[in-house]
């Protein structure tokens, strides 16, 4: 069989090992379920397209073995059970690549117009299915605690979904259709790197050809993409950083803001040396003042212990009831660095490899890692989001909602709060930032508290409060909002109840 030979009798010893892994799985799934009772889901891309091979081979291989050695009746034909969802808003390519490889491999394809649950639920009336092969890899969006045989989700027809190449990467699919010489959609060798809908995907600019002479776009193909990890560059982003007054879109949901309005982020703190008291942490109060500076309201700081369980404790109690949960410390070799894993056990995933990450880290360091992986590069499986930036040498992590932080001085918070700003899927929407307006007097606090809680009645809106840097010193009530006219007014409104000369306005940095 070609695809078994071509991959056997190259010389990429990792193609082959993914590759072996792969058709096992196949193979295994026809031992368990008879042919008739799977199916293939095909959507024309390129992962997919790698799965239709190796289900040719895996089919080969079973078929070899189940007829004493006898080879099947042919190399191509593979008459699986095919599932295409057809839409209007695929490209033509697509289509017509998925027709023309139901054609030259024999598949039996069934061509679906509705969503792929619904459809699904069609075809489990009309023809049981117990098992579909998908081309699902980590880091896809639907891959979250999916392992090489994952049950269907409830509230879905039951069947078995078979992840044939779920540890596969971007270097690893382009390997095996290089090696292997099959067709791909064409779309591929015009820049295309992840293709979704005609709506949400363009050519990777990654891959544009710098020609002045040339005036017509040019792009090379997908194989050439050097970093895996940009794969999705091409994909148009959903998260755009505005500021007040345009449309935001946060979860997947459009909504336009309010007049100074506010958003909500907890800060975490990770490590045993802040609790014992031997390391002062400066980098939560910069990041308070840098988030307020863009009009996001800061509910809770935390200082938690290097436990995984107490960073995944931490992280579940803020991160339903926050726009943004940002943790800082805890990242890195040590065997105090648990950051990572609190947060996968907080959202219930496994770590898994990610091999992309890791080439960061080789460059990085300027090593080769030894063992079967680095642990430094086991991040969440199915919600991490790499944040890359050209001032980044490595790219910070996001799962969901959560940012982790490898800052460990001022410096490199700076560096990585301004990268954070003009990265759209950080989140980080720049709204009105807080005004503050400070009075200095040196009245006692027994005759200023009736006051100053009927000034918060009278504006709910500001935020006031007071503090002494020492306790001799002077009395300091700050007042924070938005919204400067009602700073003024509850500034004026306090000094009116006292005799002139008792507040002075102040600096409090």
């Amino acid at each position: 069989m070609e695809i078994d030979k071509a991959v056997r009798e190259c010389s990429d010893r990792r193609l082959q090992t993914k590759y072996k892994n792969a058709v096992y799985v196949i193979e295994r799934s026809f031992i368990l379920y008879s042919f008739e009772e799977v199916a293939f889901s095909f959507n024309g891309g390129k992962d997919s397209t790698v799965l239709l091979h190796l289900l040719r081979a895996g089919y080969f291989l079973h078929k070899k073995n189940c007829c004493d050695g006898k080879p099947a009746d042919s190399e191509k034909r593979c008459p699986i059970r095919t599932i295409y969802f057809e839409n209007s808003r695929a490209f033509p390519e697509i289509d017509s690549f998925t027709y023309k490889m139901a054609k030259v491999y024999e598949l039996q394809l069934d061509i679906i117009s509705l969503d792929f649950k619904s459809g699904l639920e069609d075809l489990a009336r009309k023809k049981p299915i117990k098992a579909i092969f998908i081309g699902t890899r980590i880091g896809d969006p639907n891959a979250v605690g999916q392992e090489q045989f994952s049950p269907s989700s409830t509230g879905w027809p039951p069947f078995m979904r078979v992840n044939p190449i779920l540890d596969w990467s971007y270097r690893d699919v382009w390997a095996f259709l290089i090696t292997c010489k099959v067709p791909y959609c064409s779309l591929y060798d015009q820049g295309y790197t992840s293709i979704g809908s005609i709506h949400d995907t363009t050519p990777n600019e990654l891959l544009r050809v710098t020609d002045s002479s040339n005036k017509a776009e040019q792009f090379k193909p997908a194989y050439q993409l050097s970093d895996g990890r940009l794969e999705r560059a091409g994909r148009r982003k959903k998260t755009p950083l505005i500021s007040d007054g345009a449309d935001v879109v946060v979860n997947g949901v459009k909504s336009s803001p309010q007049p100074n309005r506010s958003l909500v982020a907890s800060i975490i703190g990770v490590g045993d040396e802040i609790l014992y008291g031997t390391f002062e942490h400066h980098l939560i109060i910069s990041l308070c003042k840098k988030l307020h500076s863009i009009g996001w309201k800061v509910t809770h700081n935390a200082i938690v212990r290097n436990d995984i369980d107490s960073v995944a404790e931490e992280v579940e109690l803020r991160k339903s009831t926050n726009d943004l949960v940002i943790l800082i410390g805890g990242v890195g070799p040590l065997h105090s660095d648990v950051t990572v894993a609190g947060v996968a056990k907080s959202f219930d995933v496994r770590l898994a490899p990610d091999e992309e990450f890791e080439e960061h880290l080789r460059h990085l360091n300027g090593i080769q890692f030894t063992g079967d992986r680095n642990e430094m590069a086991l991040l969440p499986e199915g919600i991490t989001e790499l944040l890359h930036h050209e001032m980044l040498p490595v790219p910070l992590i996001k799962c969901r909602n959560v940012i982790i932080l490898s800052a460990t001085n001022i410096e490199e918070l700076n560096a990585q709060w301004g990268c954070l700003l003009e990265l759209p899927e950080t989140l980080l929407i720049q709204l009105s930032p807080f005004i503050s307006k400070h009075l200095s007097t040196l009245i006692t606090d027994m005759e200023i508290s009736t006051s100053l809680q009927n000034l918060c009645l009278r504006f709910p809106d500001v935020c006031i409060a007071g503090h002494r840097k020492s306790r001799e010193g002077p009395l300091i009530i700050s007042f924070v909002g938005k919204d400067i006219a009602r700073i003024e007014a509850a500034s004026l409104d306090l000094s009116q109840n006292f005799k002139d000369g008792t507040f002075t306005e102040t600096n409090c940095e």
